[in-house]
């Protein structure tokens, strides 16, 4: 009927959106779902201070492949700020200046890596939130995971601050490489890709049909992304 909104099937889509700082990614998906009336997901979400591209899963019939676009790896780019530390490893934590400023090269993890995440983070500990155990000021330690870097390179450096662009595994925190690299938090962090998804296609405004959007997915080797 004219008018009348899309549903099942006929409406499943994957919309791409590049997502601004200050807002969380659950905003943003609650934001879609109220638009455009149909279930809604996500394929992996971005800390409130991140921006980038977040994918978005339009009904029941693409949430169910929700596991599919979770599992693509991600490339990012990301600015840390060197001689301080952050009690969640961004600048919305408690900061500390040290002065401890990289002397030489640094030393950028690659390949499989044992990576912790931070107590400020979305794993579950308990079967509760981490994120919600440390805000109570509680002790958490998150157990390790393992997860694969497959580049992560230096882009510039100047003064207490450097720019690196890094493409990783599922589940990476990006937070935690930077801390890795010494006295050091993530002030900027940018998602550019998932998989074969590139945060410049979110400027079109339309979802991409599932059918299309898995085709995508499938085409895509482990680790590929946009143009490499």
């Amino acid at each position: 009927m004219p008018g009348s909104k899309p549903t099942g099937s006929d409406a499943a889509g994957v919309l791409l959106i590049d997502k601004p700082a200050g807002v969380t990614s659950h905003d943003v998906v609650g934001r879609v779902r109220r638009e455009r009336g149909v279930k809604t997901g996500h394929a992996g979400t971005l800390d409130p201070f991140a921006t980038g591209l977040l994918i978005v899963l339009l009904t029941r019939v693409a949430t169910r492949e929700q596991t599919r676009f979770m599992r693509l790896a991600k490339t990012y780019r990301a600015v840390a700020r060197f001689g301080a530390i952050s009690t969640t490893g961004d600048p919305e934590g408690e900061i500390t200046k040290t002065g401890v400023l990289p002397n030489g090269p640094l030393r950028l993890s690659a390949g499989a890596i044992r990576q912790r995440p931070p107590a400020f983070s979305a794993v579950k500990v308990g079967g509760e939130r981490a994120y919600r155990r440390a805000r109570r000021g509680e002790e958490v330690l998150v157990p390790e995971r393992e997860v694969t870097i497959h580049r992560f390179v230096e882009l510039w450096r100047r003064g207490d601050r450097a720019a690196f662009e890094i493409e990783c595994s599922s589940g990476t925190y990006v937070r935690s490489l930077i801390a890795g690299l010494g006295d050091a938090y993530c002030e900027e962090l940018r998602r550019t890709s998932i998989g074969p998804f590139s945060v410049e296609e979110a400027a079109r405004d339309r979802p991409l049909p599932l059918e299309d959007a898995l085709r995508r997915v499938e085409a895509a080797a482990p680790g590929r992304v946009p143009g490499r």
